[in-house]
């Protein structure tokens, strides 16, 4: 009898807890994959839309003002974006259902007009927002709100990319670089397949890639080394854009003329290039890296072109325009380095992706979920050197370094 005390007071909690985030991730995760699966359509029909009539880039400064009044109307006029989500899953901020209202409508306008932007920024909002206000409905303790927004993370990034192990690591590494809180690996696992297999039914779908590995070979790791060095740096480029440009955004004080003018500049760009590639996410661009040559100058491009749009204050995410940003660059040096492209887009993808975010092993994951695990030895070197390589730049102010990068010892400011 005592025996089987023991096994109960030690293993009900734990079967209690498992029930619990069963139940609730599941719940979760069905319904962020429903929003998803929603925004996923929204942001195509208007994309279409956009493709169909190039003129609507013009209107991309009033978009920004529209965006810009209607988040002062919803009560949000100083709004963190992704950071805040990032801040709500480790220090317990809270995020009412207007933020998803806010992301969602202010994404769609962004898309529509032509502005440089991605998905999974706005998915993460999404899915944060309505993890935090279901921890309040449900009337969890501040811990258990913690995990229900990951899982509103991971559900959301997983409807949309349908990579649910990515999507689960991801939620669970960005917050604290080098500090991984385990407790919501269940749930956000659960949350991540429910949404995906929602998404799924409705036939939500995005990348199709193949990679061509070549063989492993000193010469190749060597090559794949070199690049990830460059893409580090690259990754590096694209942060400090990002903090250069919203500081002289912000010298406009009125955020409606900030809006404005981020929104004329962007359109006047697009047309005095000559191309529409890199307004929007950039999806179809991505795909082409992979099997032909693109514009050497592809990657710097969206760089500014991303930079512009999101300091401004458009809405989105970034972490598509850094797979464009990335895969580009690998194609081009796919070139130099006497490589195919689909290996080095590959590769540029996820390493960028790695020093930009500081998730190793989420951008390790992502490379086998998107690409298959034939290469899993070049993408997982790369992203390990990127990671080191980049430092402590990162696309999100809110992210936290716990360990250095270079020393077994916790970082400190110096």
């Amino acid at each position: 009898m005592e025996i089987i005390k023991k096994i109960k007071n030690n293993f009900a909690p734990i079967y209690a807890g498992f029930l619990k985030w069963l139940l609730i991730g599941s719940f979760i995760g069905i319904l962020v994959g429903l929003v998803g699966t929603l925004f996923y359509y929204c942001i195509e029909t208007v994309t279409d839309l956009r493709k169909s009539h190039s003129f609507i880039i013009w209107l991309l400064p009033l978009g920004g003002i529209a965006i810009v009044q209607f988040y002062k109307a919803m009560g949000y006029p100083d709004d963190k974006g992704t950071n805040l989500v990032i801040s709500t899953a480790r220090d317990g901020e809270k995020m009412s259902i207007r933020h998803t209202v806010c992301i969602f409508v202010a994404s769609v306008i962004t898309h529509m007009l032509g502005g440089s932007s991605g998905r999974e920024g706005a998915a993460l909002q999404i899915g944060g927002s309505i993890g935090s206000q279901f921890g309040r409905i449900f009337r969890l303790d501040e811990d258990d709100r913690k995990i229900i927004v990951m899982c509103g993370m991971s559900a959301c990034f997983s409807a949309l990319f349908g990579t649910p192990v990515t999507a689960t690591v991801f939620a669970l590494e960005v917050c604290i670089v080098g500090s991984v809180q385990y407790s919501a690996l269940v749930p956000c696992i659960i949350s991540a397949v429910s949404a995906m297999k929602t998404a799924e039914f409705f036939n939500v779908s995005d990348f199709h890639l193949k990679v061509d590995v070549p063989e492993y070979s000193i010469i190749n790791y060597s090559k794949i080394i070199l690049l990830a060095v460059l893409c580090a740096i690259v990754s590096c480029i694209f942060c400090g854009t990002m903090k250069i440009t919203s500081k002289y955004y912000k010298k406009i004080k009125n955020k409606n003329l900030r809006a404005f003018t981020g929104g004329l500049i962007v359109a006047m760009l697009t047309f005095a290039i000559g191309t529409f590639d890199y307004n929007g996410a950039g999806g179809d661009i991505i795909e082409k890296s992979f099997d032909e040559k693109l514009p050497p100058e592809a990657f710097a491009l969206k760089i500014i072109f991303t930079a512009l749009t999101l300091s401004a204050g458009f809405k989105g995410g970034e972490i598509v325009p850094v797979f464009f940003i990335g895969s580009t660059f690998g194609n081009l040096m796919a070139r130099i380095l006497n490589m195919n492209y689909s290996i080095c887009s590959a590769v540029g993808m996820v390493t960028v992706f790695c020093g930009a975010t500081n998730c190793p092993l989420a951008s390790i994951i992502l490379s086998i979920e998107l690409f298959g695990s034939q290469g899993f030895i070049f993408y997982a070197l790369g992203c390990c050197v990127a990671f080191m390589i980049s430092g402590y730049q990162s696309l999100y102010s809110s992210q936290k370094f716990r360990y250095s990068k270079i020393k077994p010892t916790e970082k400190t400011d110096g």
